[in-house]
Parts: structure tokens; sequence; C-alpha cells
């Protein structure tokens, strides 16, 4: 049985109520059921909970309750409450979740704190409209406590926190927040309520719980496949499937669907950046009539109204990166089409849960080689996810000579095509299920013609190696011009300078990417250890300095009292020399005959 809002033991406001009627949100979910409570009861919280299970309202109730229920009225500086997302399209998502129920509260004011704007703007937009509720991301919330002009002292308003909510935690910690985090965390009150929530927890998660929350109630909550009798990751509502096919027709399958499901709308995931921008390119010229979009971590300026213009769209495509992959909430998501292998088990599940969310169904299909077979039965076993073989019922066309046409008319969508090849080998070279996801058994010829491509890039990772069944074309590549002419003309002007696309390049690399990122990580931990250690040296000093104040205050009491005749000479020369070593001793000795002549 379902319960509703009126059943929690603590009552909430008119205007939370009103807010909730107003969104259609009858009944609340079991997160809900069993967080808000803890929460207004000034309990710490860590809570899993499947992907689409309402943990947003989970958080956002509670903090709107507590903050109207203090004593004092917040100021208008006075920062209440702190929600941490690890990306910007959650955080604009939780900001619009907010909005909806501070429209009728206008005693609290909110801020949204993400990267890809001006920082100089967000903070003349709190000094001059303040924020009681901040939603941003830890680079960014970082940058804007570092930041000491104008006058600006939002640290110093963080003393009046109430609530700490980290979303998505363990996603925080994978995408290399904890320093940001551990940075963001020293500057707040340790009296406060602290609430963890994730689909899915991680050692560095539990790590975070026991240092960041005081006693807390642990909840979880997981979906139960009635059929298998099983707690499984993934809302029972989401059907779970697989497709088998070669390198080379993967991408002839997925332009098969999409035509044939050209009135829904799907979210499609590539590992890379590079693979967005070219087989999102490549989508747009063979789905005339469909809407394609795309999102990726490099994108700065344009991903915010991309991610708005998707929710609201009916129907189309968005070709993405994991950046997609948590948290957000897009209405009326069919399908989910993971093309490339997700970087790990949790990945899987959090791109699948972008579909079928809140009660409602969705499919999600992830693209296999025939060598990756053991991943059905690894994901039934990590993630009790049980995954069915995905028949087409479609004809499949082969588009790849058209993807090679695209990249002799235009040079630009050859560099893409060169740039998505290069980095989807590295990334499988490294992939973390590396036991099924061999890089030795990737055919790179079968891959090679997946991409469409004109020939075979020269890469460290390929070094040394010949491909006779990969035909390249038979064309010389420095006659393929721009598409666009102020390009092309630009390239021209280079090349009667005599400067090639060889000669633009300032080095080339010895070793292959993942080495390189090896070396870089090796470099920053170096880093690190030497930062460390100059901190410890800075302490030892300053309690060294703190131990000479404090012997010097002991030996000026001892000469007061000598000077006022309460001890002997004698004796105060013995308890200024006492556990001190031959040669402090002697300097004492000198030291005392010296303070003897000013007696």
């Amino acid at each position: 049985m379902e319960n509703t809002w009126s059943d929690l033991k603590l009552k909430l406001s008119d205007s939370t109520h009103d807010t909730l009627k107003e969104l259609g949100f009858q009944h609340m979910t079991p997160v809900q059921a069993a967080c808000i409570p803890l929460f207004m009861s000034n309990k710490d919280v860590a809570a899993e909970a499947v992907t689409g299970s309402g943990k947003t309202l989970a958080f956002v109730i509670p903090i709107l309750e507590i903050l109207q229920r203090r004593t004092e009225t917040l100021r208008k500086h006075e920062v209440g409450a702190l929600i941490i997302t690890p990306t910007r399209e959650l955080a604009l998502q939780i900001d619009e979740v907010i909005s909806a129920f501070t429209k009728r509260l206008p005693q609290l004011s909110q801020l949204l704190l993400i990267g890809g704007g001006n920082p100089v703007a967000d903070i003349k937009k709190y000094q001059e409209n303040g924020a009681n509720i901040i939603v941003c991301t830890p680079g960014r919330l970082e940058d804007i406590l570092r930041r000491k002009e104008d006058g600006l002292n939002l640290a110093g308003h963080l003393k009046s926190l109430e609530v700490l909510v980290l979303d998505e935690a363990d996603r925080l910690l994978d995408m290399g927040f904890e320093m940001s985090i551990n940075t963001i965390l020293s500057y707040l009150p340790k009296q406060r309520r602290t609430g963890l929530f994730s689909a899915t927890q991680t050692k560095e998660v539990e790590a975070l719980v026991r240092a960041g929350l005081r006693n807390p109630v642990r909840i979880t909550v997981k979906e139960k496949n009635v059929a298998e009798n099983v707690q499984q990751r993934t809302p029972a509502s989401l059907d779970n499937l697989y497709m088998m096919c070669r390198s080379d027709e993967k991408f002839n399958h997925l332009v098969a669907f999409l035509r044939s499901h050209g009135n829904e709308k799907h979210m499609v995931f590539f590992s890379t950046c590079a693979g967005v921008d070219y087989f999102s390119s490549a989508l747009r010229e063979l789905l005339k009539n469909t809407r394609v979009m795309s999102i990726h971590g490099k994108m700065k300026q344009k991903r915010n109204k991309i991610f708005a213009q998707f929710r609201q769209a009916e129907s189309g495509v968005l070709v993405c990166t994991d950046v997609m992959a948590r948290g957000v909430d897009i209405p009326e998501v069919n399908w989910v089409l993971q093309f490339d292998p997700p970087s790990n088990a949790s990945a899987f599940v959090h791109r699948s849960g972008r579909t079928a969310r809140m009660g409602r169904e969705g499919s999600a299909v992830v693209f296999l080689l025939p060598e990756e077979d053991t991943y059905i039965e690894f994901i039934a076993i990590n993630q009790k996810v049980t995954l069915t073989q995905y028949r087409p019922g479609y004809e499949v066309k082969d588009v790849l000579p058209k993807l090679r046409k695209m990249a002799l008319k235009d040079r630009a969508m050859y560099e893409k095509a060169m740039r998505a090849f290069v980095s989807f080998v590295q990334f499988y070279r490294k992939h973390e299920c590396s036991l099924i996801f061999r890089y030795k058994d990737l055919h790179i010829p079968s891959l090679a013609r997946g991409f469409g491509l004109l020939k075979i890039p020269s890469m460290p990772e390929l070094r040394g190696q010949q491909f006779p069944e990969f035909i390249a074309a038979d064309v010389d590549i420095s006659t393929i011009p721009y598409k666009d002419k102020q390009r092309e003309k630009l390239r021209q002007q280079r090349l009667r300078e005599g400067v090639t696309d060889d000669k633009k390049k300032k080095f080339k690399p010895k070793s292959s990417w993942s080495d390189q990122k090896e070396a870089k990580g090796r470099k920053q931990d170096r880093r690190m250890r030497k930062e460390m250690a100059g901190k410890r040296k800075v302490e030892q000093t300053f309690k060294e300095k703190e131990d000479d104040l404090a012997e010097l205050a002991r030996d000026t009491r001892l000469l007061k009292k000598l000077k006022k005749g309460k001890i002997t000479a004698d004796s105060c020369d013995k308890e200024l020399c006492w556990g001190r070593g031959v040669q402090e001793r002697v300097k004492m000795m000198w030291k005392v005959d010296h303070l003897k002549g000013f007696r």
C-alpha cells in the first residue's frame, strides 16, 4: 500500500502540500517515506536507492521544512542548505525542483553555482540577491569559497548552515572531486544535518559516511524482481536487453533502430567525447527527419541549453557520454541505447536508469560484440540485472559507405572519425572490466570499417601492426577539403606557406595515451606527497615556535619570582637548566648569567 504525504508523522507545511499537489505527487516513494521523517528529526542519513526512485524530493522537502521552522529567520546572505551534485545537468534539475516550492516561500532565496559561465556573474548575483539555499557543483563552489574580492565572504555565511546534501555521492568521488569535497567540508560547521544519496554504495562513499556523518541512519531501497524473487538495482518496469553484433555492424544497427523508432525519445551512450562529436554529426546526416542533439563533458557553453531543449522535446535523439548517466530526470525517454560498453558495472545501471523512471515503462539495449558475451552473466551476478536478447524486427541497411563519402566531402568529418577511433581504442585498452573487454580480442580492421575510416591512423597502441584485411580509400588525404569555406581558405593559406598538418604538431608522443595517463597520475601523486610533506614541515615548525614561546613564558615567570624574592638564585638557575641536554644547558647557563646582569 502506497503512503500519502498526510501519513507522515511530522506534518508538512501548507505551501509544501500545495506544491506537491500542483506537481501531481500524490504518493510517497519508499525512499521518500524512509528518509523524510529521519531527516526532519535531526538524523544524518546515508541512502542508497535505485535510479528513478524519487531521491530528489527525499532531501528537498526536509530542507524546505527545516529552514521554515527555524526560530530565527535566515538573513539575506546566510546559507541554510547546501546541495552538491557531480554534474551541471543534475544541479539544474534540482534547482528547478526547488524553484517550484520556493515560489510560495518568498522568505527563502536560492542560488545555482555551476560551471560553464562566468564566476564573477555568480558572485554578483549572490551579493545582490543573497542565497539561503545553494545548489552547486564542487569545482565552482570551491572556486567561489576561495575568492575574496569585493568583500565576498561566502565562507563566513556558511556558519549558519543547517543541512548539507551530497547527491550521487559515489559519482562525486569517481569524478575526482574528493579533494574539492574535503576543502568544502573544512568550511562547514560540524553541527549540521548531512545526507548522502546514491544509487550505488562504494568504499569511497563508505569512508565519507564515517568521516562526515554523525551516527548516520542507513537506508537501502531496492526493486524486487517478482519473477525471480531477487533484489535488483534497476527499476522493475525497465526491460533490460542486449544485442550481439560485430564492430562493423553496430552503427548499421543503430541507424536502422532509430529509423524504425522515429517518433520516440532516445538516449545513445558513447564512451568518449570524440565519439559523441563524430557519430552525432553522422546521425544528423543520415536521420533527416529526426532531431539529433549531443552532450559531452568537454562542451562548455551549450550544455545547459541543449539539456533543456531535450527535456522539453517530445521526440528525438540525445547522443551523450556518461556525463548524462547520473541522476538527471528527462521526461518520457523510451529507449536507452548503450552503443559502447560502459566503463564499469555501476555505469551500466545508471545509464539504463534514464528510462523507466518513477514507475513508468522503458527499455534499455546494450550493444555487445560476440567475444563480449560473458558480460551478460557478469551483470546478472554483479548488479542482479537479467539481460534478455533483443531480436530486431527492422531491415538493416549498410550505411558505412555513406560515412566514407561524408569524410571524402568534408575534412572535418574525416578528422572527427580519426579522433573518435583513436579515443575508443585508448578507452578500450584501459577498460575497467578488462577480463571481459579484452583489448587483444578487439578486431581493429572490423572496428575501423565500423567507424567509416578512410585509413587506419598511426598511434602508439597500434605501432608495428599490419592490417591487410582493411582496405584504405584510394585517395590523397591532403586533397580532402573542409566543407566550411572559411576553414578551407585558412587551410589552403597554410599549405601555400608550407605548413602541413604534420608540421603543426608540436610533438609526437612516444608512448600510448594510457601510459601517458598513468605517468601523469604518478606525477600528481608525487606532487601531493610533496605538498603533504611541506604541510607537515610547516606544522612542525609552528609547533616548535609554540614550544619556544611556552618556554620563554616559563622562564619569565621564574625571573619574576626571583625578583620578588619568592625563590633563591640557585633554585632559579636549577629550574632554568632542568631537563635540557648538555648543549642546551651551556646555552641556558649563558642566558642565566646574561639575565643576572639585569636583575
